[in-house]
């Protein structure tokens, strides 16, 4: 791995983090719409920003309507809302907290309410907090890790497969540290190797109801957890030391997503995709 380097102004803020004050901004729009969800429904945890607002605003200008989950990020949430509208969609802001079992009945239910059902299950939204040693991670912050990260993809998908139908796809978020671990992050990475095996397990027990599970396994990816999570400097050298040497943009990795969301991925369940900048996993 190439050393780290600077890649962008050292900056910092407090968690979650706001898009609207990053610089630079992330990149979360891609040119060339095709209609390939054309009238579909797509539900979008942590739609607000990042890698779930590239992928509503793709999906919108595919043909999406979305029903975005987000925790309290208003003015993120609400500059998506503005995209996908102007993309002619209709888009459902659902503020809740997710590590919660009541929010995600809530919000699941909001969405088909106004929506009518679920044709795109993402289940996106994640947290992270960084530690030196397993010793310093305290129980709060396990329990909130595990709440926020892996059983939410349980409630809201419990919730949410009523409104699903045949043809229906869910998928799933989870991390390049489920594949190499990560020093400094051991229970977010639990996590996110239980969303592997969760939605491979989840994929088996659907393929006879003929919806498929698949799965996104980003690396370093520029978004607010980022910038929300680390020191100015680490976050000045994010993506560095991947063989690409940066990281990616939200952009970048919206398009696994409608790959997954869309007929051109027919034959496939039970996958993941790696946009994590030339890490070579052997999965």
């Amino acid at each position: 791995m190439a050393d780290k380097k600077q890649l962008r102004k050292p900056q910092t803020q407090a968690r979650p983090g706001s898009e609207a004050r990053m610089k630079p901004a992330p990149k979360a729009e891609r040119p060339q719409p095709s209609q390939k969800l054309k009238d579909k429904v797509a539900f979008i945890t942590g739609g607000d920003s990042g890698i779930g607002r590239a992928v509503a605003i793709l999906f919108a200008e595919e043909g999406a309507d979305v029903a975005l989950s987000y925790l309290n990020e208003h003015e993120d949430a609400e500059h998506t809302r503005e995209r996908v509208e102007a993309l002619g969609r209709q888009c459902l802001l659902l503020s809740g907290d997710i590590a919660s079992e009541s929010v995600c009945k809530k919000i699941v239910k909001s969405a088909v309410k106004k929506l009518g059902r679920i044709d795109i299950l993402v289940n996106n939204a994640a947290i992270h907090y960084e530690q030196k040693s397993i010793t310093d991670i305290n129980t709060d912050q396990l329990k909130r890790t595990f709440a926020t990260n892996i059983y939410s993809m349980f409630w809201i998908t419990q919730n949410a497969l009523p409104a699903m139908k045949k043809g229906s796809v869910i998928i799933n978020t989870s991390s390049v540290t489920a594949y190499r671990g990560s020093p400094h992050l051991i229970d977010y990475a639990a996590t996110k190797g239980a969303i592997v095996a969760f939605t491979r397990s989840l994929s088996a027990n659907l393929v006879k109801k003929g919806i498929r599970v698949n799965g996104v396994a980003p690396g370093p990816i520029w978004t607010p957890l980022i910038v929300s999570s680390f020191d100015a400097d680490r976050v000045a050298k994010h993506g560095s030391d991947v063989p690409m040497e940066r990281a990616g943009e939200p952009a970048e990795v919206a398009p696994c997503y409608l790959f997954l969301a869309s007929d051109d991925s027919t034959y496939m369940t039970g996958q993941f995709l790696h946009p994590n900048g030339g890490e070579i996993l052997n999965t």
